[in-house]
């Protein structure tokens, strides 16, 4: 019998995942995603204008635990920040492997928020110091607050949040908005106009802008014992922090597609500050244990994400799982 495709809206995204959920689901499933069951071709990103691009990211399983083929389609345009508009824009269409039928269409730009924040903060687990207590975000887009929340879901211990972005005034309504919100007690939200000051102090930095150019994060700010997170960049000519960040850090990456789209990356292999072989591990090493993370206390580490197709369909996976149980229970 013919399955009848579901449209599953933002709003019963965000009502069947949890960060902490998330976090454990990735966590659990990565590792077992292997070639004789899962593929995930590189995704294709095409340049629609000087500055906006489309990117298409197909992945497929075969395993009994992941019987899915899933096709994220996404647009990005920076230049919408100044329209009040997001900058990415997506869609994910899920198919089940084993007969090709269309399963469910699902909000590609909420799903992403979800898995990037999660894969960050399964990241700052598994390298941040577990005595963090001071956050600062580095932009305050839609993409923000998932993080922030991501983050504070796997380091209970940070009781002082930090806002920063180019126009203040934004930071500013966010840490208003998310103290408001109080779901996290003894968490003190806050904006700043300095990012430099804010670096020096803050034991998690994490950064979600489509920097270009001059990069935000000074590396030689960083405080010892630091973690960075960068999200934004996706190309070789976006960054988010100098040439010092990555020389100073051990250097993790979400996976290897990293190594040839992020800006921080790219520039830091061509000018000589890294080699490839120098990168300390990806995010599936560090949680089978196949890399060391974090060393002492005085470490800084950094990790890259640019995302993956593997990460979107487990993330998909859940949602859907989850809404159709629900539906089955109503």
């Amino acid at each position: 019998m013919a399955a009848t495709p579901m449209f599953i809206s933002v709003s019963a995204v965000r009502s069947t995942l949890t960060y902490q959920t998330l976090i454990q689901h990735l966590r659990t499933s990565l590792p077992s995603l292997t070639p004789d069951t899962f593929t995930s071709p590189h995704r294709q990103n095409y340049a629609v204008s000087p500055s906006s691009s489309l990117l298409l990211m197909p992945a497929w399983s075969s395993a009994p635990s992941l019987p899915y083929i899933g096709v994220k389609l996404v647009t990005c345009f920076p230049a919408n920040s100044s329209s009040s508009l997001p900058g990415v824009h997506g869609s994910f269409v899920l198919f089940s492997s084993a007969d090709g039928q269309t399963l469910a269409t699902m909000d590609g730009t909420e799903l992403t928020h979800w898995r990037t924040a999660c894969v960050s903060a399964l990241a700052s687990q598994l390298l941040s110091s577990p005595h963090s207590e001071t956050l600062l975000m580095v932009g305050a887009g839609y993409l923000a607050p998932h993080l922030i929340n991501a983050h504070l879901t796997t380091r209970p211990g940070v009781n002082r949040v930090v806002i920063w972005n180019r126009k203040e005034e934004k930071a500013r309504q966010l840490a208003n908005k998310l103290e408001a919100e109080g779901r996290f007690e003894g968490v003190v939200f806050e904006s700043c106009g300095c990012l430099d000051d804010v670096v020096e102090v803050a034991d998690i930095v994490s950064c979600a802008t489509s920097a270009a150019g001059v990069a935000l994060v000074k590396g030689g700010k960083l405080k010892k014992g630091a973690h960075l997170d960068l999200v934004g960049s996706f190309t070789p000519a976006m960054a988010e922090c100098d040439d010092e960040a990555i020389r100073r850090g051990r250097v993790f990456v979400d996976n290897e597609a990293a190594l040839v789209e992020a800006g921080e990356l790219v520039g830091a292999f061509e000018r000589g500050v890294i080699a490839r072989d120098e990168i300390a591990g990806s995010l599936v090493e560090l949680i089978k244990g196949e890399t060391v993370g974090r060393r002492n206390g005085d470490e800084i580490t950094v990790f890259k994400s640019v995302g993956s197709a593997a990460v979107d369909l487990l993330c998909a996976q859940m949602v859907y799982e989850a809404y159709i149980t629900k539906a089955n229970e109503g």
